[in-house]
Formats: structure tokens, sequence, C-alpha cells
């Protein structure tokens, strides 16, 4: 799989989402940004995101997917730790 493509996969799944993918193919680092994620627990983001290429882990099409989930109050504040 192409890093595009599983980005699509999630935007598809998280219309809101903002998607950054990086892998090699096979193993993927997502960073996803949604307001959907406001109020949930770490692992309930995480399903989210998992639902959204659960053909594809299931398949072997994909075989890993690391992922970072923020609101976007918590992406602003991240970007702005960093400066």
């Amino acid at each position: 799989m192409e890093t595009e493509a599983v980005a699509q996969l999630i935007r598809n799944g998280l219309s809101d989402a903002e998607v950054q993918v990086s892998g090699d193919g096979s193993h993927f680092d997502a960073i996803v940004v949604s307001e959907s994620f406001e109020g949930l627990t770490p692992i309930k983001k995480q399903r989210l995101v998992m639902d959204t290429v659960r053909d594809q882990i299931a398949s072997g099409e994909l075989h890993a997917l690391s992922i970072k989930t923020l609101t976007p109050a918590q992406s602003t504040a991240e970007h702005v730790g960093r400066k």
C-alpha cells in the first residue's frame, strides 16, 4: 500500500480529519487530527482510526499502523510547543 492510500482510507472514514501518513509499504505511522476525538479516551480514538482500515489489516494488505490521535486544540498546542 502507498502512504496516500492509507491516508485516504482514514479521511474517508473520518471526513473532518487532517491526516499525515509515512511508511514503507506495509508498516505505517499516522498522525490524525480530528474534532471527532474531542472528549474520547485514547483507546476510543485509536479504534475510530483502526475501523477505517480494518479490511486492509484483515486482508494483510496493511500489516501495521501506528497512530497518533489529536484534537485540533491538542495539535495547535503541540505545534506551539515545538517553536
